[in-house]
């Protein structure tokens, strides 16, 4: 098609990740290559080294800044969303509006992702080792806190032992002690901590139902409170390497 030699050389590797670039993301490039070294080792063995040399590397390093993407991030949730949560609790509140609040509460104050809260939607992909135990709970003066078994960025499963105090005019202790009154009523059988009224725990899609009714906007997400937690951080002056 373009004339130029079947041999897999540097040249012709280079050609490829700049043709291919401009069409599909450059990190999906890579990835072709891996594919394409794994066909033709068998007649070319020199391939896999050709595509370790240093002309196709700066090269496919040159197209991921030539053709990069813009990052595309969710909107933060504000205080204000918090605010407007609590508020509509009411003096009798059901106790899946109350684990609703309490982990929008904890995910913005702890930064947390929704998937240390809850678990995912496809059943077959389910760990209930990252679940949060009730046993695990400590109330103090100022606050509460649970351990985080594990999760994603967690190479060691050492876990994390989350504690949440008071910030500001935040205050997530007393909906946190209404909703475990409420879990235990619940049930004091099962050993998960965040748990709905059918006794099980909450999947993204129960959590995310009832975002969509607190805020319909779409370019706000499960992510949303833990961005919205390190925004409110940085506008409290906390210092920026302590928020991660």
């Amino acid at each position: 098609m373009h004339g130029l030699p079947i041999d897999p050389t540097e040249d012709t590797l280079s050609f490829f990740v700049v043709y291919m670039s401009a069409h599909i993301k450059p990190d999906s490039v890579g990835t072709y290559l891996s594919g394409i070294c794994n066909k033709l080792e068998a007649y070319f063995p020199f391939v896999r080294a050709t595509r370790r040399s240093y002309l196709v590397k700066r090269t496919l390093a040159g197209c991921r800044k030539r053709f990069k993407s813009a990052v595309k991030r969710k909107l933060p949730l504000a205080r204000t969303h918090l605010s407007t949560a609590t508020a509509s609790l009411g003096h009798h509140p059901s106790h899946d509006d109350l684990l609703f609040v309490t982990m929008l509460h904890t995910g913005f104050a702890a930064l947390m992702r929704l998937g240390e809260l809850s678990v995912p939607d496809n059943v077959a992909i389910r760990d209930y080792r990252k679940c949060s135990l009730r046993s695990t709970v400590v109330v103090f003066e100022r606050g509460y806190g649970f351990d985080l078994p594990y999760h994603k960025a967690d190479r060691f499963f050492e876990g994390n032992k989350i504690r949440i105090v008071r910030r500001g005019n935040l205050d997530p202790a007393p909906i946190f002690h209404r909703y475990l009154a409420s879990r235990d009523k619940v049930s004091r059988l099962n050993p998960f901590l965040w748990i709905t009224s059918k006794n099980v725990v909450p999947t993204r899609a129960w959590f995310m139902a009832r975002l969509r009714q607190l805020e319909p906007d779409l370019e706000f997400a499960g992510q949303s409170m833990r961005a919205g937690g390190a925004t409110a951080m940085a506008e409290d002056g906390c210092a920026p390497h302590l928020i991660q």
